[in-house]
């Protein structure tokens, strides 16, 4: 069977050393985490070594994608020019190892007048997607500013993948400190808060009306829905606050694509499935911070009950989103 991992994530160099120069203010801690175990060498590593580490899994094909913060906390013309070089760098490898990977591009939210024209640039070099964060600065992606990328992004037929990011200086002092250094980072990220931003992120997009401005546009959360698909029952009600034609339920099973992220929980597919359809679901590995072996990834997929279910889930899906020929 075919298997396709999306949200498989790389670094680039000269981006690091940038994002690392910044001031401690606007500084992104979680990239501390590319420096834990091997996972700078992985990252960095577009060619065998990732190549290996994707046939001990059984994996086909990975969509590479930077790691966060991607481009965002930079000032306009370094986030210009960085993520140009990142799109090339990454088609590169696309073109080295055509069978292998595809890419989602890395677009310079903190100049939103360029935005468009990166994602239009990167679609052209072979692209798939694209992958952006909540907030860029002060800004939300749901402000009107980037009105013109979704539209780009819909008429593209280029699925946007909202990926966590650290939350905001003052929502960390509102909520996530008071612990040691080491506990306010794991809390403010992968402990929690990463994955309540994106899912605040995507709900403000609906309650925009994104989606009825872009009936066309496809969005995708990773983490099985960054706890937003266990919150449906209530977040509905917001459509009615808002005057939303259309229920954020319906916005979810319409609009999104949800991924595992590597978290090959049968009771997360079980409820997943519950809210919306398998041919919404997508397999992922959340690449290297999440290493599943071929035996884990094996055994998850005999959780669905068909094999037509489980081939929607390991690529027919991510091929027909992304446009990649299996």
């Amino acid at each position: 069977m075919t298997l396709i991992a999306i949200e498989e994530h790389w670094i680039m160099p000269d981006l690091t050393s940038t994002l690392t120069a910044l001031p401690p203010q606007v500084r992104d801690e979680s990239l501390a985490f590319n420096e834990m175990c091997d996972h700078r060498q992985r990252l960095e590593d577009l060619d065998a070594g990732r190549i290996a580490a994707m046939d001990a899994r059984y994996i086909d094909v990975s969509v590479i994608a930077l790691t966060p913060p991607g481009t965002q906390p930079l000032p306009p013309a370094d986030a210009v020019r960085l993520s140009r070089a990142a799109n090339d760098v990454a088609a590169a490898a696309v073109g080295r190892h055509p069978t292998r990977f595809r890419a989602m591009s890395t677009l310079p939210m903190s100049s939103p007048r360029d935005v468009a024209g990166e994602l239009e640039r990167a679609a052209g070099l072979g692209h798939v997607g694209t992958m952006v964060y909540g907030r860029s600065g002060e800004v939300f992606l749901d402000d009107p500013v980037y009105d013109d990328f979704f539209a780009a992004a819909a008429a593209l037929g280029q699925p946007v993948f909202i990926h966590p990011q650290l939350p905001s200086p003052a929502v960390r002092e509102a909520s996530y400190r008071g612990f040691d250094p080491v506990t306010d980072l794991a809390l403010a990220t992968f402990g929690w808060g990463w994955h309540l931003d994106a899912a605040t992120a995507a709900l403000r997009l609906i309650l925009r009306g994104t989606f009825d401005r872009h009936p066309d546009l496809q969005v995708v959360l990773g983490h099985w829905g960054e706890m937003l698909l266990f919150w449906l029952d209530r977040a509905d009600s917001l459509s009615r606050v808002a005057g939303l034609t259309r229920s954020v339920s319906d916005c979810i099973r319409s609009n999104f694509f949800i991924t595992a992220s590597g978290m090959l929980n049968p009771a997360l597919l079980h409820h997943a499935l519950s809210v919306t359809t398998v041919d919404r679901l997508i397999f992922s590995t959340d690449y290297p911070f999440q290493q599943p072996t071929a035996a884990d990834i094996t055994s998850f997929l005999a959780h669905f009950s068909s094999d037509t279910d489980r081939e929607k889930f390991s690529s027919a899906n991510a091929a027909s989103l992304y446009g990649i020929d299996i």
